[in-house]
């Protein structure tokens, strides 16, 4: 679901801000948009409230990227009680590199945390992208569960 429509709670509209500035630390160049998805009936049969989705669009070809946009797909846990105050755990992130065709990789805090599809990201921003996930999970307050210490994504 669109991250602009998720901040219900100051918390959380907090931390979509800084996980939004997490990115477009690591991007500058990129555009970023909390609304990547269209508002029709084709697309609410798909809502999914539990994640929060944000894109970045590069104002080219990026070749590290081997993409031009970039979905990030936060997958949350919501408060037992149900509740929209508060700010919810991080479960995963699923990020996509896409071009106007098609999805060229998609990287997954699942599994070993390495990027998957026809056309992967160079080492070092695949490295970028370890950090910024871990980064994600210090900000909700959540335990990454990586195969990676701090020590291996910083170098």
């Amino acid at each position: 679901m669109n991250a602009a429509d998720q901040a219900h709670s100051p918390e959380l509209a907090q931390a979509i801000a800084a996980a939004v500035s997490l990115f477009r630390a690591a991007f500058p160049d990129a555009r970023t948009n909390l609304t990547p998805w269209r508002d029709d009936p084709e697309t609410r049969r798909f809502d999914a409230r539990d994640n929060l989705d944000f894109s970045l669009h590069f104002p080219g070809w990026s070749p590290r990227l081997e993409c031009r946009s970039l979905l990030v797909q936060l997958r949350l846990e919501r408060s037992p009680q149900g509740g929209a105050a508060g700010r919810p755990r991080l479960l995963g992130v699923l990020i996509r590199g896409l071009t106007y065709e098609a999805e060229r990789w998609r990287f997954t805090t699942l599994g070993d945390w390495q990027p998957s599809g026809s056309h992967l990201p160079n080492p070092g921003v695949v490295a970028s992208l370890q950090g910024l996930c871990r980064e994600l999970f210090v900000l909700f307050g959540t335990a990454a569960t990586s195969p990676f210490d701090s020590d291996d994504i910083a170098s």
